[in-house]
């Protein structure tokens, strides 16, 4: 049983500014985790979906990097714009956004 229809982890993860894999925070990541909570507020949608920060994700070279359970798809989520539209087109209306996606390595 979920809790939430959908749930979004964005990778929040600081890294010493000096290490080569950098880290999501390096690249703004704290701004979209906030974006991510206030147009799921704003849209009436809190309790049904949640977005909260997460540890490392491992993904560091995609980051800002967020995934959406119960789906488990990935993100690249680089500006506020491409937050917004995974909002809109994911979460509401159940499309994934194939040009945000993160592609599994074979």
């Amino acid at each position: 049983m979920s809790f939430y229809q959908k749930h979004v982890f964005v990778c929040t993860n600081r890294r010493d500014p000096q290490n080569p894999k950098g880290s999501c925070a390096q690249n703004g990541a704290d701004e979209i985790c906030q974006i991510f909570k206030k147009e799921l507020a704003d849209r009436g949608l809190r309790g049904m979906m949640r977005a909260n920060s997460s540890g490392c994700l491992d993904q560091c070279a995609h980051g800002p990097t967020v995934v959406v359970y119960p789906e488990g798809i990935w993100y690249s989520i680089r500006t506020p714009d491409d937050a917004k539209e995974v909002i809109e087109e994911h979460l509401i209306n159940g499309r994934p956004v194939e040009r945000l996606t993160i592609k599994a390595r074979k």
